[in-house]
């Protein structure tokens, strides 16, 4: 069976003194590779291996580096038997082949490449590897190359004095083949290069030792021995991966001189393999004295479930308490345990992760397990990896989805996981997103498949060709290609390309250009390729869907496609975008309901009523709160840019409006009641009658639910203002009393109701008493005339009874003391300062609460008390667009709102209805928030009617 032959680099035309050739002589998660010389001037780089021993050479392993990547690699072999001298200059080489190495431009050079490259079974003492070329790059400015590991794997060959020269081929000996996979039988797993890097090296030394035990002890039948053996290593190739990103993250610290964190680093090292070793029970299994132990041939509790758990890793924190610890009690570093921690833990840390490594086709390895940055505590967050070969991220992978490449998932999802594991392995978001940071780029990279030099992009099958016929058709089977791909790039680079498409195609007459596909051909094409695109679970290719569906039916769509083609594409596109409006994530669904409103705009659609319809649908009590309410509020914005319409299909009409708000107000979710209560106020404003129609009689029965009885009250309210506007035209045309009915006091408001009730009567044909025998004077006189005289005659009556009532009631105020609000003029009889308390705490338009701290304060005074004075100041910040005090956690969603617009000049901003104050200074205040309508966003409406 192969092994790793032992070798040691004798040779090297050049080097990088910070990376030797002779780091090639070692594996393991510290080593960093050979590197050229900066800026030479050699296009070839030879480097002489030489076996400890002769070998029979099998397979021949490379791992190139990220960038800095020579264009291929030269393999070529020697043999001298020990008999005769061997020098540089007497050794003859055969050449066994090449390597040819990808650009690495196709995975943003973040991934290494791995090249298995299996031989004939060939006799040698020396390999020579010669790196041609360097592949260029942004990142790669000084013209190196490097190589990071070499592997070799073969058996040693055993010297006899009838041994030839080793020039012809062993043609009747094959490499050992696993009989169960077909591939290269090894002696060990720790043999493997995709093993020996990624684990450390104390661990692999270990597995060696117990993969002999095992070996002997399938010889003697101790086959529950063999099954724990097994299992314990499993479970140590999983902390040996901890153990070698620990290792990474001391190796940093001592490059940056931070040696507290070098000595935290050590100690943990110490502190979790003595706590792994300790668990799975690794001293009992290797049976030091070499005696079988009874014990490893029954079943215990450890290995009775399958796969051991590991011991929780400690962090920094708890290696620093316990250093500080050790420092006041010596005996307490002794009688450190984690087995506490461990009994409930259930997962296995470190293996959570897992990337597949770019290989040849012809050559496929298997995944190497990736290594994660661990995150710590405090000043002792640092990142794995060398500092000094991390390129720049490019800025089309800037999406947030970008720096969670790879093919990440849990093995052992059943295991529950801890809090202090979700802690330890939390991905850190400066560290997540960072530019300089190699290592964490290289175990987050892309998971390509498995030996596609085309960064795995897939090949259509017949099913996805038969679907996309149209698309390859009209935009090419490249770019459908990238719609289908497994790899997110790729989508998103195929809907970057579909929108430059869409803009640079122009109108093309079929005579001139017959060959030229046409717009109805082009919509339902990228309306089938975006159906595919909506639906993907990545953000980030998600939202250039989205702006692809925008840039469709706003640029393209209007004045070129068919209506017919326009419905269709609409059908096909709008329940995957309603679907998505209904997701738990803020960013998605709101970005959904921006990209419906959008359709909605587009001119061709909106003359079909197209989108309207869908939302005006009845809204179930079993319907989603997300759902429902991201279907009432885009219904709620169409009916404030679109107007209710009286067009029966439109899906704007009051008696649709009405039925979805209607059905809205009994969904068990209270903010999806709120926005169907405001489409009923909308709606009740134009058509009071058929809202009222649609819900239970309006009496005190009806008024005790607490739904009904608010709904009621802004009826009301909508209703007492129509009343008064009557009022002011019935004002206006009874000439001289409008100045006066304007100037009425709030507490004769009540009264003047009555009057404005048999104004409306009188307006609709119903007479007012006295002037029904008087209507014969008035038949020689069309309508409008008797209608102006009814109208006189009865504002003179308004205003003979106010002024006796105000008459009579000057004898009794002047005696009576009253309280008055100096910022909206309420006043009540009495002396009781309490009452004035209680209005500034509950009903005062011109104040409200603080929603952090409740303190009472001006509606002016909010934005600035929230970023000054409040206890929670902390949590909000100033929008540098709208002036407004937002949370930090909320910024970028109010960034998205449409309410976020620039401030106009000599305006304040309201934080309650995000509308513009004009002349704040010279009373706008008291006149946004003491007007009839009042603030559309102040929940303390104005008391109408005073006390006497």
């Amino acid at each position: 069976m192969a092994r790793k032959i032992p070798f040691n680099v004798v040779f090297a035309s050049d080097e990088d003194i910070n990376f030797p050739a002779s780091e090639l002589n070692n594996h393991g998660p510290t080593v960093h590779g050979w590197r050229s010389a900066p800026n030479g001037s050699l296009t070839s780089h030879d480097i002489i291996l030489r076996f400890q021993h002769p070998a029979k050479i099998y397979r021949i392993q490379l791992l190139a580096h990220q960038y800095l990547i020579p264009e291929k690699v030269e393999l070529w072999l020697h043999y001298s038997p020990k008999s005769l001298p061997s020098t540089p200059s007497s050794q003859y080489f055969d050449f066994l082949g090449f390597v040819a190495l990808a650009d690495n431009a196709n995975t943003n050079y973040k991934s290494r490449e791995l090249q298995s490259v299996t031989v004939c079974p060939r006799r040698g003492t020396h390999l020579k590897l010669r790196l041609i070329g360097v592949q260029g790059n942004d990142y790669n400015d000084t013209g190196q190359i490097s190589l990071l590991a070499v592997n070799v794997l073969g058996e040693d060959l055993e010297v006899g004095p009838n041994n030839g020269n080793g020039e012809e081929h062993l043609a009747n000996e094959a490499p050992p083949l696993d009989t169960a996979t077909g591939e290269l039988a090894l002696a060990s797993i720790c043999d493997d290069l995709l093993f020996s890097m990624y684990v450390e090296e104390s661990i692999v030394q270990t597995i060696r030792e117990l993969e002999q035990r095992k070996v002997l002890a399938v010889n003697s039948e101790r086959f529950e021995y063999a099954r724990k053996l097994k299992l314990c290593m499993t479970a140590l190739r999983t902390a040996g991966e901890r153990l070698g990103r620990y290792a990474l993250a001391k190796r940093q610290a001592v490059q940056q001189e931070d040696f507290s964190t070098a000595r935290l680093r050590k100690e943990q090292i110490e502190m979790y393999r003595a706590a792994v070793l300790r668990q799975l029970q690794v001293q009992q299994l290797l049976e030091p004295q070499g005696v079988a132990l009874s014990s490893n041939d029954q079943s215990c509790e450890i290995y009775a479930g399958g796969k051991p758990s590991l011991p929780s890793a400690p962090s920094l924190q708890d290696v620093a308490q316990a250093l500080a610890e050790a420092t006041f009690s010596p005996k307490s570093m002794t009688s450190l345990s984690l087995e506490d921690k461990s009994s409930t833990d259930g997962s296995q840390p470190g293996n959570d992760n897992m990337v597949t490594a770019p290989g040849p086709a012809a050559a496929p390895a298997p995944a190497p397990t990736a290594l994660q940055a661990t995150p710590t505590l405090g000043g002792w967050r640092k990142s794995h990896d060398e500092l000094p070969q991390s390129p720049r991220l490019p800025s089309r992978h800037s999406s947030p989805m970008s720096s969670r490449q790879g093919s990440l998932r849990r093995r052992n999802k059943s295991v529950p996981r801890n809090s202090y594991e979700d802690y330890e392995e939390r991905a850190i978001p400066t560290l997540r997103h960072s530019n300089t940071n190699e290592f964490l780029r290289e175990c987050q990279g892309n998971a390509l498949l498995e030996a596609d030099p085309n960064r795995g992009r897939s090949r259509l099958n017949d099913r996805e060709r038969r679907q996309a016929a149209l698309p390859i058709l009209v935009f090419g089977n490249e770019l459908v290609e990238q719609f289908y791909s497994r790899q997110f790039q790729d989508r998103e680079d195929g809907l970057m390309r579909l929108r430059n498409f869409l803009k640079e195609h122009d109108l093309v007459d079929s005579s001139s250009n017959e060959h030229a596909a046409s717009p109805n051909k082009v919509a339902r094409s990228a309306a089938l390729l975006l159906h595919r695109a909506v639906r993907d679970a990545v953000y980030s290719v998600f939202s250039q869907a989205t702006e692809t569906v925008r840039m469709l039916f706003l640029e393209y769509v209007p004045g070129r496609v068919s209506p017919n083609e326009v419905a269709r594409c609409v059908d096909r596109l709008l329940p995957e975008l309603l679907a998505k409006s209904g997701d738990p994530s803020a960013r998605l669904h709101t970005l959904a309901q921006h990209t419906i409103l959008s359709i909605a705009a587009c001119p061709e659609v909106a003359e079909q009523h197209l989108v309207a319809p869908a939302l005006s649908r009845s809204v179930g009590s079993g319907t989603h709160q997300r759902l429902a309410m991201s279907r009432l509020q885009m219904l709620e914005q169409l009916v404030h840019t679109q107007g209710i319409s009286t067009d029966k299909h439109s899906g704007l009409t009051c008696r649709a409006l009405s039925e979805c708000g209607c059905s809205g107000i009994h969904h068990p979710a209270e903010p999806v009641r709120k926005v169907a209560e405001r489409i009923l106020l909308l709606v009740y404003k134009v058509n009071p009658r058929l809202v009222r129609k649609q819900l239970p009689p309006d009496d005190d029965i009806t008024r005790r639910n607490l739904l009904y009885r608010q709904l009621f009250t802004e009826f009301d309210k909508l209703d007492l203002d129509r009343k008064q506007e009557l009022l002011l035209e019935a004002s206006k045309y009874g000439g001289g009393h409008s100045s006066g009915d304007a100037a009425t006091p709030p507490a004769d408001k009540a009264s003047t109701s009555s009057d404005a009730s048999r104004l409306m009567n009188s307006r609709s044909g119903h007479s007012l008493g006295p002037m029904a025998s008087s209507s014969n004077g008035y038949a020689s006189c069309n309508g409008k005339q008797q209608y102006n005289e009814q109208l006189k005659r009865s504002m003179l009556s308004v205003t003979n009874s106010r002024k006796g009532s105000a008459s009579n009631s000057e004898s009794t105020e002047d005696n009576t003391p009253k309280i008055r609000c100096p910022f909206c003029d309420w006043s009540c009889a009495g002396s009781d300062a309490t009452q004035l308390d209680r209005h500034y705490w509950k009903a005062c338009p011109f104040l409200t609460k603080c929603p952090q701290c409740s303190q009472v304060l001006e509606v002016a005074a909010l934005n600035y008390h929230l970023t000054t004075e409040c206890d929670a100041k902390e949590s909000y910040v100033i929008c540098v667009r709208c002036t407004e005090s937002v949370h930090k956690q909320l910024y970028e969603l109010h960034q998205m709102e449409d309410y976020c617009r620039e401030l106009k000049t000599g305006a304040a901003r309201c934080p309650l209805c995000h509308d513009d104050v004009h002349l704040p200074q010279d009373g706008g205040w008291k006149l946004h928030l003491l007007s009839a309508g009042g603030c559309p966003g102040n929940i303390r409406k104005r008391n109408l009617k005073k006390s006497n």
